[in-house]
């Protein structure tokens, strides 16, 4: 295949990403990729001998139980939740694989994998929405209103969240995963495209793609800033809930926005708006080299042994590459 299929896209990066939204996602981990379809997870990382190891398990999306689970923004939540289990699961796949000696180390257990993933939850939360509330509070009478109040929270709820990516994309123990999350991304582009699914091919495509997590939680920083605008200026105590109980309703709205860009990529204002994010993703990916590659192609792979052609023109249930 000497020329690029379906990728009519140019990315900010230079290179071309598809032009048709396929019903694949991923998520970089330790030393490997995670490639979800319609029905079916794969992770494949590369073991510290060199080797290719493979997992996969079957997926039953939670919104195929009841219609009100696949309403417009409900079935954001319900996606993100179910991205949230899988890439743990994942994770916890990635990191097993990476203990060189099973007979002098135990597996990690479930419960370690549990408390990681609550604390990360409460530190997101707390970072990204208790924090800004907290900050922008101390100064509320000197802001004489309610909309420079969320204003403000706002602007700083995202420069919060900017440069922690900033910050982490400084660590170099970070940098393989980003590298493997680029491979995820130009390996997803390169399906799309409907080319040929090689390490040579996917090389060429975008390590950026429309629909990265990277760009959903920038749009969710920036919708929250209208979200809780509607609240005013009650107690302290009133702003910090609201921040929490209403992050399901911000995730929602965010799934059904990003949907929406990833499947009007081709309009040049939808590229516009999606620009900010794409910017961001430069901190998040690097770009691979072939072995990675390998290992996302071997993970997609996986994930195609099964569900085979039945991708190509399937409703997704996923919307997020992450």
């Amino acid at each position: 295949m000497s020329e690029l299929h379906e990728a009519a896209q140019p990315m900010p990066d230079g290179k071309p990403v598809a032009s048709r939204d396929a019903p694949v996602g991923g998520q970089a981990i330790l030393e490997g990729v995670m490639m979800r379809g319609v029905s079916t997870w794969a992770a494949a990382v590369r073991t510290p001998e060199g080797a290719i190891t493979i997992t996969s398990e079957p997926v039953v999306s939670w919104a195929k139980r009841h219609r009100m689970l696949r309403l417009p923004v409900v079935r954001g939540v319900v996606a993100l939740a179910e991205s949230l289990k899988i890439g743990f699961r994942a994770l916890a796949f990635s990191a097993n694989a990476q203990i060189a000696d099973e007979e002098e180390q135990e597996p990690i257990g479930g419960l370690t994998w549990g408390l990681t993933v609550a604390f990360s939850l409460a530190l997101a939360v707390g970072l990204f929405f208790v924090v800004p509330v907290g900050l922008t509070s101390l100064i509320k009478d000197q802001l004489g209103s309610a909309v420079v109040f969320w204003l403000v929270e706002g602007v700083l709820r995202t420069a919060i969240f900017i440069g922690y990516i900033a910050a982490i994309s400084r660590l170099p123990d970070l940098r393989r995963v980003f590298e493997y999350h680029g491979a995820e991304h130009k390996t997803i582009s390169c399906f799309e495209a409907g080319d040929e699914l090689s390490p040579e091919r996917a090389a060429r495509y975008s390590r950026l793609h429309p629909r990265c997590g990277t760009s959903f939680l920038l749009i969710v920083m920036v919708l929250a800033i209208f979200v809780f605008a509607p609240i005013g200026l009650p107690a302290w105590y009133w702003l910090v809930i609201t921040r929490i109980v209403g992050i399901p309703l911000i995730a929602g709205l965010s799934y059904e926005v990003i949907k929406w860009a990833g499947r009007n990529r081709g309009r040049a204002w939808v590229r516009g708006l999606m620009w900010p994010g794409l910017m961001l993703q430069n901190l998040t990916t690097r770009e691979p080299d072939h072995e990675q590659l390998e290992v996302a192609i071997a993970s997609l792979g996986e994930v195609l042994a099964v569900e085979g052609a039945v991708l190509d023109g399937r409703e997704s249930p996923i919307e997020i590459v992450a």
